[in-house]
């Protein structure tokens, strides 16, 4: 899929003459130098704190990389290492010789402040990096033939990339993290919350999963016109009517589509009578009530790339405090790579480092391959998942819709009871990080009312935890 053009045009790399001299910490940074050159131990402290491009003198860039290259290589630190490095990579003259590797290491006598002088160089670096774009920000402003939309895009994506640099996660002793786990158990037990993650809406489901909860991956795959987009708003509806905010990025339906296929369900009048108006407005006006004030949004950007979708999340996580988004579907967005598995496999890795970054639950809607015509059963596997094994692997939560009347089985047979198959949809919950998985929930589906809903009489065959009998919905 071709890349967003702001990608494919040329950008500022270096800051622009002011008159002024830029936020630099020069006498810093060669005591960082230093102090790891005599001490290669201390490396290990500041180097999720700085990168090459943190230095602001040229030189002191090439004598940063050819330390981290050497300590990548388990390779011992020191003037001697560090000078023959860049001998080998005809640099040394270039950085002064090794007679300024030796001024840098007489400079310091320890490493003990150098977490403090890293610390100073990174804010040096990010006030340079602001300047910068800032200025590209500005000269594209004057650029008549950069769209208003690609133009914030652009500038929103760069600010909060940069804002991520510095957003660095420290570890946690093991004790303070049970603390927390301790303190969820707890108020579950005691009926404080019934749920860990968002629900969806569907008791045995979510008795199952515990919710979607933060940083998990979820994916919704089947074939083409089975539904997953119908339980995919089913769900972000159910949601939103316990007061869950959520989004939907929708890269196949448009904003219409998605809102009538809401108003169907919510006005018992089908998607055939609503396109050719055969039904009373008023009356449709007030059974829409309901939904229209729901903390629902919708966002039908076509080929989305997963810096725009991560940038409108995190607007959207400060303005409307959504708790959950949904990607309908994978394959129709931006990603990277030289061909479709290696495309699909960075925006499945995509989709999960904002569900950890962003501490929300992402949805992914995603197709399967036409392999799963050709079983006798047509129960869609892991294996099935198009396109890339990698979708397999990043996801938390694996959930195959499926609908068995569309193969023309009358009836199947669930925890050894026949059932009947009319209306009937299945969710098959194969796979499950956090809880149990090989279970199928069975759902009541009106496919013209686009409605999914569950009744008393169906239940998976799981184990019930009592405090979760009656969802905190």
């Amino acid at each position: 899929m071709a890349k967003q053009r702001y990608n494919e045009r040329p950008v500022i790399t270096t800051l622009p003459d002011f008159g002024k001299v830029p936020p630099q910490a020069n006498d810093m940074e060669e005591a960082v130098l230093g102090a790891i050159m005599i001490d290669s131990e201390s490396i290990h402290i500041i180097v999720d704190l700085l990168k090459p491009e943190s230095f602001y003198r040229e030189s002191h860039q090439k004598i940063f990389n050819s330390i981290l290259e050497l300590t990548k290589k388990n390779f011992p630190v020191d003037m001697i290492s560090v000078s023959e490095y860049l001998r080998s990579n005809l640099e040394l003259d270039t950085v002064g010789g090794p007679v300024y590797l030796m001024q840098l290491t007489s400079k310091v006598i320890s490493s003990v402040n150098i977490e403090y002088h890293s610390k100073i160089i990174a804010q040096k670096y990010m006030q340079r990096e602001l300047i910068r774009i800032s200025t590209e920000i500005q000269t594209r402003a004057f650029d008549d033939t950069y769209d208003i939309a690609e133009l914030m895009d652009y500038s929103e994506s760069s600010l909060m990339e940069l804002s991520g640099t510095i957003q660095k996660k420290k570890p946690q002793k093991l004790g303070s993290i049970l603390n927390g786990v301790i303190d969820i158990v707890e108020k579950i037990k005691n009926g404080e919350i019934k749920l860990i993650g968002v629900p969806s809406g569907f008791t045995s489901l979510d008795r199952a999963t515990g919710g979607f909860k933060k940083q998990e991956f979820i994916i919704i795959a089947c074939r083409p016109s089975v539904g997953k987009t119908s339980v995919a708003l089913q769900i972000a509806i159910n949601c939103a009517g316990i007061g869950y905010p959520v989004a939907i990025f929708s890269c196949e339906m448009s904003n219409d589509e998605l809102g009538r296929r809401a108003l169907s369900g919510a006005s018992g009048r089908s998607n055939t009578e609503l396109i050719n108006g055969r039904c009373d407005i008023e009356q449709l006006i007030k059974s829409s009530e309901n939904i229209n004030k729901l903390p629902l949004f919708i966002d039908d950007t076509s080929a989305i790339s997963l810096i725009e979708l991560k940038a409108k999340t995190r607007r959207l996580i400060s303005e409307k405090g959504i708790k959950m988004i949904i990607v309908d579907y994978l394959q129709l967005m931006t990603g990277e790579g030289q061909n479709r598995e290696q495309e699909v496999a960075s925006i499945s890795r995509g989709l999960k480092s904002i569900a950890k970054n962003l501490d929300i639950a992402v949805i992914g809607l995603s197709q399967l391959n036409r392999r799963l015509e050709s079983t006798s059963d047509k129960k869609p596997n892991l294996s099935d998942l198009r396109e890339s094994g990698a979708i397999e692997q990043d996801a938390d939560m694996v959930i195959f819709p499926h609908r068995p009347s569309l193969y023309d089985q009358k009836t199947i047979t669930i925890n050894g009871i026949e059932k009947d198959t009319t209306n009937m949809m299945l969710l098959i919950l194969e796979k499950n990080r956090n809880g149990i998985s090989h279970i199928e929930i069975e759902l009541k589906h009106n496919e013209s009312l686009t409605q999914i809903y569950e009744e008393e009489t169906f239940k998976a065959n799981v184990p019930i935890n009592k405090s979760f009998d009656e969802p905190n919905f």
